[in-house]
């Protein structure tokens, strides 16, 4: 076994005194220790070391670490896993023959040789001496011991505390501080020797695992995600191999996934940001036997190399959410990180939440436009190959979005100005700051409203929009030829020729700027509400002796809930009830009210086109239905209008008491 003796020693000694009693009485039977998590360690991996000193992958890397777990007291919790130099055909299982030869010379070479050599092994952002073939055949195989020992049921859990760290090491060659892949050749080992054949390894690494992505890039078996900052290529290890596009190859196509960051500075809501739309979703859609983690900690904050701004209660948070994949079982191995202060706090976050602490509380916090952005174009490439992967949740805001209209707001705003410009209709003020938010400028009435005897109340959504484009290619709208439709041009102008009151609601709601408040889980709900509202805080309070109540599309659905809501009232106020649902599904009147179900069927007509789904041979038109009429008219924007006639006979006929 390779380990410090006197650290090991001591650690014993205090496992020992933390877990056994003061005074066992001689009846009570001696329990060994149960861990469930483990770590590996030695400090034979702190022999490779710059000459200089001054290089930032340096050994008390690996102390640092240990010492913020010790004196934290966690790590007596935790199992010490023996540690072993990586075997050769173990390493051979990612690597080529000529690759271990490679590494293992080093041991061998003289200092005027290292010394020679020293431009070389620059260029590959490497320093070499002589204990750095041993340091690396400890780090490759900690990392597959820390991997067995979960894979075969021994502990649920692992942090490798190793050096030097692997992700960058390709099959033929290492570079970037890297020997042997670690995490590459621990993963292979495993499928290898253990039950555990679909492994996730998620590499938080500010640097672009390319030597991890490369080991697995045509294999199926493996998930490799990478989150990292790319910056169109030019940081290092640079090139498109750490691309979005970057999804692995013939078996593997879609198996690596690419969360390239454009800039520097990323947050924790960044982080957090593409766990959330893109690594879990993913994740569990894969469905792992084992989650590794290539824990590079030089996205932290502090970390000069990496620039970024992770906390360690972002790492905690992360490493909570890989917890619930894999049942459970889960490794954490070093990789790169390289201010010492702010690793050792990252793996120390990391660390309790191996065993088992939950996770510090994080403030609000938001995306920036630039994680927003990243996240959403990985969304588009990732749903080729992952059903969980929803880009539209995750579409961003424009930038301009504070000076910007929708499309809603400008046709809502031109329908307010139209009301008001041609028959005076006034907005109506809706008293909740909810119903505000949501219906503010879409409730109208004519001037008369709460005087006239008759009132028409008019629920619907948009007309139609009638778009040319210049191309498909751009789909850029031709202006000139592309126009709305109004459908209720002739319905109003028909309703004030009558002299009768008209209140318009337009149930389109407007999405919320801030979360929707408890209790309110479904769009529909809020146009049930604001007709609820306005009947009892308007309708009711008028002079009306008469009430018209007209569907359209949509609004057929929410004024059936009205309906539902106050069936009493509507009874005996309401005359009438039309309802163009075109190619909708026909809205039904509850059933447990037979007075209720009599009178829609008597002051009801429901419109549709002639090849509504109700009229197939299969279907039946029930009476809660209504009295179902089909126009001959399929196009449902056309429908209102061709019923026009139909429409204004029903409603005179109610008035003056002739329903037929």
């Amino acid at each position: 076994m390779d380990v410090d003796g006197e650290e090991f020693h001591q650690d014993q000694v205090l496992i020992r005194r933390s877990l056994s009693p003061v005074q066992r009485a001689s009846s009570v039977p001696h329990r060994l220790p149960h861990f469930t998590v483990g770590y590996v360690y030695s400090s034979d991996m702190m022999l490779h070391a710059s000459e200089t000193g001054q290089h930032p992958e340096q050994p008390e890397r690996i102390a640092r670490i240990r010492m913020a777990i010790r004196d934290a007291n966690l790590l007596q919790q935790m199992k010490q896993i023996p540690i072993r130099p990586v075997k050769k055909d173990e390493a051979l299982l990612v690597h080529s023959q000529e690759h271990w030869h490679k590494v293992l010379a080093i041991q061998s070479m003289t200092q005027s040789e290292i010394v020679e050599s020293e431009a070389y092994y620059e260029s590959l952002s490497l320093y070499v001496m002589s204990g750095t073939t041993r340091a690396a055949r400890l780090s490759c195989g900690g990392v597959i011991e820390a991997c067995l020992t979960v894979a075969r049921g021994e502990l649920k859990k692992s942090f490798a505390i190793v050096r030097p760290p692997g992700h960058h090491a390709e099959p033929e060659e290492h570079m970037g501080f890297c020997f042997f892949n670690n995490v590459a050749v621990a993963a292979k080992v495993t499928q290898m020797l253990t039950p555990v054949k679909k492994i996730l390894i998620l590499d938080w690494d500010v640097h672009h695992g390319n030597g991890t992505q490369r080991a697995f890039n045509d294999d199926d078996s493996v998930l490799y995600i990478s989150l990292h900052r790319y910056e169109r290529g030019q940081f290092y290890p640079c090139g498109p191999f750490g691309s979005m596009e970057s999804s692995g190859e013939g078996a593997g196509l879609g198996y690596s996934v690419n969360i390239p960051w454009p800039r520097k500075g990323m947050s924790d809501a960044d982080y957090i940001h593409a766990f959330q739309q893109i690594v879990m979703p993913i994740g569990m859609e894969f469905a792992p036997d084992l989650v590794i983690i290539s824990a590079g900690f030089d996205a932290a904050a502090g970390d000069d190399l990496g620039e970024c701004f992770v906390s360690p209660a972002g790492y905690a948070h992360m490493t909570h959410m890989l917890s619930g994949l894999a049942g459970g079982n889960l490794v954490v191995a070093l990789e790169g990180g390289y201010n010492l202060d702010s690793i050792s706090n990252s793996a120390l976050a990391v660390a309790r939440i191996l065993l088992g602490e939950a996770p510090p509380e994080l403030p609000p916090m938001v995306a920036s436009e630039t994680g927003a952005e990243t996240v959403w174009q990985v969304a588009m490439e990732q749903s080729k190959y992952w059903k969980s992967v929803n880009p539209k949740a995750c579409e961003p805001r424009e930038e301009a979005e504070e000076i910007t209209f929708s499309i809603p707001e400008i046709l809502k705003a031109h329908r307010q100005h139209f009301l008001y410009t041609q028959y005076q209709m006034l907005q109506i003020p809706l008293m909740t700051k909810t119903f505000e938010e949501r219906f503010g400028t879409q409730v109208m009435c004519t001037s008369d409203f709460l005087e006239n005897p008759t009132i028409i109340v008019f629920v619907h959504e948009f007309g139609n929009l009638r778009i040319e484009l210049d191309g498909k290619p751009t789909c850029d709208v031709h202006m000139e030829n592309s126009y709305l439709i109004d459908f209720s041009k002739e319905l109003i102008s028909w309703v004030r020729k009558e002299n009768y009151a008209l209140l318009d609601v337009n149930v389109f709601p407007r999405p919320f700027a801030s979360p929707l408040p408890r209790g309110h889980k479904h769009v529909d709900s809020w146009s049930r509400d604001v007709l609820t509202y306005l009947w009892d805080n308007y309708l009711q309070l008028s002079g009306a002796k008469n009430i018209i109540l007209i569907g359209h599309g949509p609004g057929c659905h929410a004024l059936m809930e009205l309906i539902e809501s106050r069936p009493a009232n509507m009874i005996r106020y309401v005359d009438a009830v039309i309802q163009v649902v075109g190619s909708m599904k026909i809205p039904l009147i509850p059933k447990d009210s037979e007075q209720l179900r009599a009178w829609y069927s008597k002051n009801s007509i429901v419109c549709v086109h002639p090849e509504h789904p109700a009229f197939a041979p299969e279907a039946k038109i029930l009476k809660r239905h209504g009295r179902v009429l089909q126009i001959d008219e399929s196009k449902p924007i056309k429908l209102i209008m061709k019923a026009l006639p139909l429409i204004r006979e029903h409603i005179k006929q109610s008035l003056s008491g002739k329903l037929q």
